[in-house]
């Protein structure tokens, strides 16, 4: 498939089919009717309570690093394309995304009348602006190195640079036409634009960046803030002006915030909360039977894998990576997943998931996926003789969320296969874990994972291993860098035919299971639940609720 082409074809239908292609989405992964409620009446002034941790920071769109910030960030504001439940891409307040003939111009029309809650018209100036305040590095937005393929992006990473100064790729050629300028073709940009980063904000945001950051009252997307309650709920109430493609079915989403998935578990039986994305590894061998709840399992798009940084004492040169692939080799993934997570994985045999273009089953070197304990200790006696290991190896992750028995399962199996001291290291929060993430002082391995916002297997790729993405520009916690990886990663981007592309990300691929930065795990499946009395219940291409969908019988 050319996709220069076939996103010329998407811009032309888009204009006068965007709702119908949404329409035509409705039977998304995991979508669910409760049987018992099928012929019952929606209710759309009811508020849909659904479960969350405290986010990590701002829910400014530049600066989301964390899950819980993305669900939100992304109800509260509307950007130039979406995608369906299957992972379709759609137009949204872009009428058309037209590129030229090598994908390294393109030219943006908005839709007419667009607006944000407070009545701000939102133009091809408002989108300029917003995104190189994201690429700005004075600015440190976590969310920067999307932005990477613009012209002028290096520009903007020059110490001292004006935290106004603009992406000089960007040209508002009128209110509804922005021109775009990258600094090479760029094949996925239509995709990857409906990263959250690619948001628009409004002006007052700058007033008081951090400050909107905290309380974004102002929004263009489906719902507006009502109120943050720091460690309590983020309540979301129905936008007015909203015209996206979005409309809600409801009246509001209220986020609540646990610190464990069993309290949320059992707020669930109890008809306490009527949405939980995630079930706990104690209920994953019993929800589906469970009579007080309607239950959930598909594929979903939810990479899992432990980083191993790449300054990690022991972890770096011939030593590093003969331990790289003997921490590998000793992971019992298919274990792991039986005794703790009851099936609801599937073992990883490359980098991206088996919803997303590219997967493989086939790579060259994946064979260090699988289990092999002797290989495992061979290897590890290898790197000894390079220079002796002392200490205890360990996997960082947040108490708050369901990774403390598998992480502790992974570290055991690590434990026997190589025969040295590994365990879990648990942070209280999603925010404490991120923020040390973020800040490099994790001082081990730790938990990680992708579910790109935007499905092409670029955002799995370049976003979490190009150097582009290290040093806190990006997804790419580990700071792995590699001039090889990196210029596979132009070289796929100049491809307007995905089907080559998808060759030379599988190249990339075999080199990352050489390299291994990350140590891929499994797939994430679906595992959610919702209460008896939600009418419709519809999971996106993510694998999280649908939220503007989600409806409760009256």
């Amino acid at each position: 498939m050319n996709l220069s082409k076939n996103l010329k074809k998407i811009a032309i239908a888009a204009v006068a089919g965007a709702s119908a292609v949404l329409l035509a989405a409705c039977g998304g992964i995991g979508s669910q009717q409760n049987a018992s409620e099928a012929s019952a009446q929606a209710n759309p002034d009811a508020v849909i309570t659904v479960n969350s941790v405290e986010p990590t920071g701002e829910l400014l769109p530049g600066n989301v690093s964390d899950t819980a910030s993305w669900k939100i960030a992304t109800q509260l504001f509307d950007g130039l394309v979406t995608f369906t439940n299957k992972g379709e891409l759609v137009m949204d307040e872009a009428e058309s995304i037209t590129p030229n003939e090598d994908a390294s111009v393109y030219t943006i029309k908005l839709k007419s009348g667009l607006k944000f809650s407070d009545g701000e018209a939102i133009t091809a100036k408002t989108y300029a602006r917003s995104w190189s305040y994201a690429a700005n590095a004075t600015n440190a937005q976590v969310g920067a190195s999307i932005f990477s393929t613009i012209k002028g992006y290096d520009e903007l990473q020059q110490d001292g640079v004006d935290a106004n100064a603009q992406l000089s790729g960007l040209r508002v050629v009128d209110d509804q036409t922005l021109e775009v300028t990258l600094n090479a073709p760029d094949s996925s940009f239509s995709y990857k634009v409906g990263d959250v980063a690619f948001l628009p904000i409004p002006s007052v945001a700058y007033k008081d960046i951090h400050g909107f950051g905290k309380n974004p009252t102002v929004s263009n997307g489906p719902y507006v803030l009502d109120a943050w309650n720091i460690g309590k709920d983020i309540k979301l109430k129905k936008n007015p002006q909203y015209s996206g493609v979005r409309a809600p079915k409801n009246a509001g989403i209220d986020f609540v915030v646990y610190d464990s998935l069993d309290t949320a578990y059992s707020d669930l039986q109890g008809g306490n909360l009527d949405v939980l994305d995630t079930i706990p590894t104690s209920a994953l061998g019993t929800y589906m039977t469970e009579s007080s709840i309607q239950a959930f399992s598909d594929s979903s798009s939810a990479f899992k894998s432990i980083t191993i940084p790449q300054n990690l004492a022991h972890f770096s040169g011939e030593e590093g990576a003969l331990r790289r692939q003997a921490i590998s080799y000793a992971i019992d993934r298919d274990g792991v997943i039986q005794k703790i997570l009851s099936g609801a994985a599937t073992p990883a045999t490359d980098f991206l998931a088996p919803v997303i273009a590219g997967y493989s089953k086939d790579l060259s070197g994946s064979d260090v996926l699988k289990y092999d304990a002797a290989k495992a200790k061979q290897l590890w006696a290898q790197a000894d003789a390079i220079s002796p290991w002392s200490g205890t190896f360990s996997i960082g992750y947040n108490a708050d969320g369901p990774y403390k028995a598998w992480v502790d399962a992974v570290a055991n199996s690590i434990a026997n296969s190589l025969g040295i001291e590994a365990t879990g290291n648990p942070y209280p929060t999603s925010k404490d874990f991120a923020s040390a993430v973020n800040q490099r002082q994790v001082g081990g391995a730790f938990r990680s994972g992708l579910q790109s916002d935007y499905p092409h297997p670029e955002g799995y790729l370049f976003q979490a291993y190009d150097s582009a993405s290290a040093d806190g520009k990006g997804l790419n916690n580990g700071d792995y860098k590699s001039a090889e990886f990196d210029g596979l990663m132009d070289k796929a981007a100049a491809q307007t035919s995905l089907n080559d592309a998808i060759k030379t990300y599988q190249q990339s691929e075999e080199l990352l299971l050489k390299d291994l930065p990350v140590i891929p795990l499994w797939y994430d499946n679906v595992s959610a639940g919702a209460t008896k009395q939600m009418k419709t219940v519809k999971f996106n291409y993510m694998g999280l609720p649908s939220y503007y969908e989600l409806e409760k019988s009256k």
